[in-house]
C-alpha cells in the first residue's frame, strides 16, 4: 500500500484550517494570528523536508528488523489490521510519552508544544528532529511480523487522525467517544502549560492507554498554551534547536559525569541539589499572561505571507518529486525551502539585523530552482519573481526607515 495519508491529507488540513478562519470572522473571536500560524505551518514544511532524509534511517530500520528478525508471518485479514491499528497506537503513547520524560526526548518534541495559540495549524507544527528518538519504539511491531508498508500506512492514518483534535472550536463530545477516543477536549490539556496539565494525555488515537497508565487528566479550566519558557520568536528553525543549545549549556555548567548523564535522560527540569534541584513547573496566572507578539508592518506582513504561499507550493512540488533528484540536488532544493522559512520568521520578528540576509535569499532561490528544473520557462519565471520580489521588498524597506526616520525626528 504505498501511498501517504499524510501528504494526501494536505488539502483536507487547509480546508479545515479555512473552516476555522471562518468561524473566527463569524464569532468575532481571535482563534489565528498570522505569525503564529506562519511558524506553525513553516515548521511542519522543515519536519517534512527533512524527514524525506531522515527516512532512509528511520524505515531503513524497521525494514531491516522485519526482514532479518520477524517471527511471524502476518497475513493481511481485518484481525491482522485491526492489531495493526492498536498496536501502533499503543507504542505511539509510549513513544510520546517518553518524549515528555526524558529531557534529550523533549528537545525533540517541544516544538510541537511552543505555539501559545490552540487551532489546526498547531497540528502542523512539528519537530524536524523527534523521529530520531521515537523511531525504535515501533521495531516490536516488525519483530511481530507486520509488514513495512502496511505499518507506514496505520502510522499515518494515526497521524492524519490527531489534526482535528488539535481545535478549540469543538468542545466536550459525547461521554462513550471521550471515554475512549482522543478528543479535542483531551488534547486541550495536553497542550497547556497549567501545573496540573502538564504530562497528561499522551494518546494518539485511543485515550484508553492514559486511563489504563495513569496519565489521564479531564478538562476543567481553559488551559494556557505553550511551554514553561516561551521560545519567544517567529523563526521555526531556531525552535527546532534552541531547546538543545539550553542543554548544552546546562550541561556545560553540571559537574560529574553522572549529573550529566542525568540532565540528558532524566525528566525536563532536573538539576543537582547543587543547582536547586528538580525546577517544576510554575503557576500559571492566566488573566495576566501575555503571548509572544511582535507587529512589522501590515506592508510586511502581506509581503511575507504572499512569500510562504510560494514557498507552500514549492514545498509540495519537493516532496511529490523528491525521489527524482540525485541526493546533492535534494540537499539544496531542501536548502531553499528550509532558509525561506527561517528568514520568514526573521522578518516576522521585525529583526532589523537579518533584514538584508532577504535580498541574498531571494537570490539563492531563483538561481537554484532555475538550475534544478533548468527548463526555459521556469529561468523566465523565477527571473520574473526575482525581480518583482526585490523591488517589493526594496519598496518595504525603504518605506521603513523613511517612517523611523519619522518618528526619531519628532
Amino acid at each position: 500500500m504505498n501511498v501517504n495519508p499524510v501528504l494526501l491529507s494536505i488539502p483536507v488540513y487547509f480546508l479545515l484550517i479555512g473552516i476555522e478562519l471562518l468561524i473566527q470572522a463569524f464569532r468575532k473571536r481571535k482563534i489565528y494570528r498570522l505569525n503564529d500560524a506562519v511558524t506553525n505551518i513553516s515548521c511542519g514544511i522543515t519536519q517534512q523536508v527533512t524527514g524525506a532524509f531522515f527516512k532512509i534511517l528511520t524505515i531503513g530500520a524497521y525494514q531491516y528488523v522485519f526482514e532479518n528478525w520477524a517471527i511471524f508471518e502476518i497475513p493481511n485479514t481485518w484481525w491482522s489490521w485491526v492489531l495493526l491499528v492498536l498496536g501502533v497506537d499503543f507504542f505511539y503513547y509510549w513513544a510520546h510519552r517518553m518524549s515528555h520524560e526524558i529531557n534529550l526526548f523533549w528537545g525533540g518534541h517541544v516544538v510541537h508544544h511552543q505555539s501559545e495559540d490552540y487551532n489546526f495549524s498547531v497540528a502542523l507544527r512539528q519537530s524536524s528532529l523527534q523521529t530520531l528518538w521515537t523511531f525504535y519504539f515501533y521495531l516490536p511491531l516488525a519483530i511481530i511480523g507486520f509488514d513495512t508498508l502496511n505499518f507506514l500506512f496505520v502510522s499515518a492514518l494515526n497521524t492524519v487522525y490527531q489534526f482535528w483534535i488539535h481545535t478549540e472550536t469543538i468542545g466536550k463530545l459525547p461521554k462513550p467517544i471521550e471515554y475512549i477516543f482522543n478528543t479535542p477536549s483531551h488534547h486541550r490539556v495536553h497542550h497547556g502549560r497549567n501545573p496540573k496539565y502538564i504530562d497528561k494525555n499522551h494518546a494518539g488515537s485511543l485515550i484508553i492507554w492514559d486511563r489504563l497508565f495513569g496519565t489521564f487528566q479531564e478538562e476543567e479550566e481553559r488551559p494556557t498554551y505553550g511551554i514553561t519558557k516561551p521560545l519567544n520568536t517567529w523563526n521555526p528553525v531556531w525552535a527546532n534547536i534552541q531547546y538543545y543549545t539550553d542543554m548544552s549549556q546546562q550541561l556545560k555548567h553540571t559537574q560529574g559525569i553522572v549529573n550529566k548523564l542525568k540532565v540528558i535522560w532524566y525528566k525536563p527540569g532536573w538539576r543537582p541539589e547543587e543547582q536547586g534541584g528538580y525546577q517544576s513547573a510554575p503557576e500559571v496566572n492566566s488573566g495576566n499572561y501575555i503571548k509572544y507578539d511582535n507587529h512589522p508592518s501590515l506592508k510586511m506582513n502581506l509581503y511575507v505571507l504572499v512569500q510562504f504561499i510560494i514557498i507552500l507550493a514549492l514545498s509540495s512540488i519537493f516532496l511529490f518529486t523528491e525521489s527524482n533528484y540525485l541526493l546533492v540536488e535534494k540537499l539544496f532544493f531542501s536548502s531553499v525551502i528550509i532558509w525561506a522559512v527561517g528568514q520568514f520568521g526573521v522578518l516576522l520578528d521585525n529583526n532589523p539585523r537579518w533584514l538584508k540576509l532577504e535580498i541574498l535569499r531571494i537570490v539563492y532561490a531563483a538561481v537554484i530552482i532555475g538550475y534544478l528544473m533548468n527548463q526555459t520557462w521556469v529561468w523566465i519565471v523565477v527571473a520574473g519573481y526575482s525581480l518583482v520580489s526585490l523591488g517589493w521588498y526594496f519598496w518595504i524597506i525603504s518605506d521603513q526607515k523613511q517612517t523611523n526616520s519619522t518618528v526619531s525626528k519628532a
